[in-house]
C-alpha cells in the first residue's frame, strides 16, 4: 500500500525533471555557444561567401546557362573549369564534384557538392559508418566520408599534382557543403599526410572550407587541422550539432524530429567529461566560424555576426530546437547570409577609414592571433587529457599510447595515459618555429 502512495511521487518528480529539460532546451539558442568567441574580420572571411559560390556551381548542368546562380552570378569563367563529374562518372562512390582555376585569385579549387536526397549512393557514403569503426592519423574519423575522400584522392591525384606543379605559387582549396564537406575535410587530411604526391606542395597552401559538415573526425583531430581546415555553420544547423550513429540515422530517416529529440536527451544526459574522454566521439572539424543572424525573442533576423574560434570543448555539442534548424542547413542560406556578414564587415572597414598599409599590418597580426589561438587550443586538449588512440602522426599527438586496442579504460590505465602524456613543450616544438620577431609560426 505504501508502494502505491510513492507512485503520485515519482511521477510528480519526472514530471517536473522533464518539464525542467524541455524548458532549458527551449531556451538554449545557437548563439550562447559562441557568445564568447572572437569577431571574425573582413579580411579572413572574405573568401568564404565566394567559394560558397563555387560549391553551387557544381550542382549545375550546364554553367553557360546557369539555373540557380545567385543574382551577382557565380563569379566563374567556365573556360577556367579544369573538369567536372557527375554521378555517371563517380560510380556513386561520393557527390559529383569540379575542379576549377581561379587565375585571378592565385587559387586551385576542388569543390563538392551536398546530399542528393534521390541519390542511393549518397546515403551510403553517409550512412556507412559505426561508433569507432575506422582509426586513421592517430584518431577516428566517418568510415563512409574517408572512402570517398580517398576515391578522390587515388581519381584525382595526377591532375592535382600537375596543377600544383604547373602553378607553384597558386593556393590548393578543398571545398564542399553537408555530405561534400565531410569529404573535402577527410580528403584535406590525406593531401597532408602525402604531400610529397603533389609536388611536396607547403602545407600553408592548403586550405579547406566545409560548409554545414557533418561530423567528421575525432575531437584530436579536429584541433590537430584547425590551421588547415574551416567549418562554417549558419546559426541552427542540425547536421554540425548532431552526434548519433548512422545506422539510428537510417531507422529514423523518416521522422527526423523523432531523432533530434531523442539527440537533445542524449546531450543532456551526457556529461561533459565523458563527451570529451570518448575517443571515438566525432566532432565537426577545424577552425568555426559561426554565422549568427537571429536573436531569440525577437522577430526577423539581424545584420550577421560572425564568430570564430578553435574550440575544444563545446563544439557545437547541443542541438537548438528552432524551426530554422533545418532551413539553416541550405547551401542557398548559407550563401546568402555570409555574403552579407562580408558586406557588413566591409561597410564597418569604409566608416573606419583603415588605411591600405594598416589593413596590411592588420593581416599579418590576424595570421599571428591565429597561430597563438590554434597553439592555445591544442594547450587545453592536452590539459584536458584528450584521448589519441593510435601513435602519433607528424603533426603533434596528445599522448604517447601504444596501447591502442581498449577503450574501456580502468582507472590504473587511465592513470597510465595520463603519466604518458606528452609535455606541451615538446608537442610545441614539433608544431611550431619562431621567426625573426620572436613570434610562433606554424612550421611549413
Amino acid at each position: 500500500m505504501s508502494g502505491l502512495c510513492c507512485l503520485p511521487i515519482l511521477e510528480c518528480v519526472y514530471c517536473l525533471a522533464c518539464a525542467r529539460w524541455a524548458w532549458k532546451k527551449l531556451l538554449y539558442t545557437a548563439g550562447q555557444e559562441s557568445e564568447n568567441w572572437g569577431l571574425a574580420t573582413s579580411t579572413e572571411f572574405e573568401p568564404i561567401p565566394r567559394i560558397c559560390r563555387f560549391i553551387q556551381a557544381v550542382y549545375e548542368d550546364d554553367l553557360r546557362n546557369p539555373i540557380w546562380a545567385p543574382p551577382e552570378g557565380y563569379g566563374m569563367n567556365p573556360d577556367w573549369v579544369v573538369l567536372k563529374k557527375d554521378y555517371d562518372e563517380t560510380d556513386g562512390q561520393v557527390s559529383p564534384y569540379m575542379i576549377y582555376l581561379d587565375h585571378e585569385r592565385a587559387d586551385i579549387i576542388l569543390a563538392v557538392r551536398g546530399l542528393h536526397m534521390a541519390k542511393e549512393g549518397d546515403y551510403l557514403v553517409l550512412l556507412d559508418n559505426k561508433l569507432g569503426q575506422t582509426s586513421f592519423d592517430g584518431g577516428y574519423v566517418h568510415n563512409g566520408l574517408l572512402r570517398a575522400a580517398e576515391w578522390v584522392f587515388a581519381a584525382e591525384i595526377e591532375i592535382l599534382r600537375e596543377l600544383v606543379l604547373k602553378y607553384p605559387s597558386y593556393t590548393l582549396t578543398l571545398a564542399g557543403h553537408s555530405l561534400g564537406a565531410g569529404v573535402v575535410t577527410l580528403l584535406t587530411i590525406l593531401v597532408i599526410k602525402n604531400l610529397e604526391k603533389l609536388g611536396n606542395i607547403k602545407r600553408n597552401r592548403i586550405r579547406c572550407f566545409a560548409y554545414a559538415p557533418a561530423r567528421s573526425m575525432s575531437l584530436n583531430l579536429a584541433v590537430r587541422y584547425a590551421d588547415v581546415i574551416n567549418s562554417i555553420v549558419l546559426q541552427d544547423d542540425f547536421l554540425p550539432r548532431t552526434t548519433t550513429a548512422s545506422e539510428v540515422l537510417l531507422k529514423t530517416i523518416f521522422c527526423l524530429p523523432c531523432l533530434l529529440c531523442v539527440m537533445c536527451l542524449k546531450d543532456t544526459c551526457t556529461s561533459e567529461e565523458k563527451r570529451l574522454r570518448d575517443p571515438r566521439r566525432l566532432f565537426a572539424p577545424g577552425r568555426l566560424y559561426h554565422i549568427i543572424v537571429r536573436k531569440p525573442f525577437r522577430w526577423g533576423t539581424i545584420p550577421p555576426v560572425v564568430r570564430t574560434a578553435v574550440p575544444v570543448d563545446g563544439r557545437f555539442e547541443h542541438i537548438a530546437i528552432s524551426c530554422n534548424m533545418l532551413s539553416d542547413h541550405s547551401i542557398i542560406l548559407i550563401e546568402r547570409e555570409s555574403q552579407r556578414a562580408i558586406d557588413v564587415m566591409l561597410e564597418d572597414d569604409r566608416i573606419m577609414d583603415i588605411p591600405p598599409k594598416q589593413r596590411m599590418e592588420r593581416s599579418s597580426s590576424l595570421a599571428k592571433e591565429h597561430s597563438e589561438e590554434y597553439r592555445e587550443a591544442l594547450r587545453r586538449a592536452v590539459a584536458l587529457d584528450i584521448p589519441q588512440a593510435y601513435s602519433p602522426s607528424a603533426y603533434g599527438t596528445f599522448f604517447k599510447n601504444e596501447q591502442t586496442e581498449n577503450f574501456d579504460d580502468s582507472p590504473a590505465e587511465t592513470s597510465l595515459l595520463s603519466k604518458n602524456r606528452k609535455s606541451w613543450s615538446e608537442l610545441a616544438g614539433r608544431l611550431f618555429d619562431t621567426d625573426e620577431y620572436g613570434h610562433s609560426v606554424l612550421k611549413p
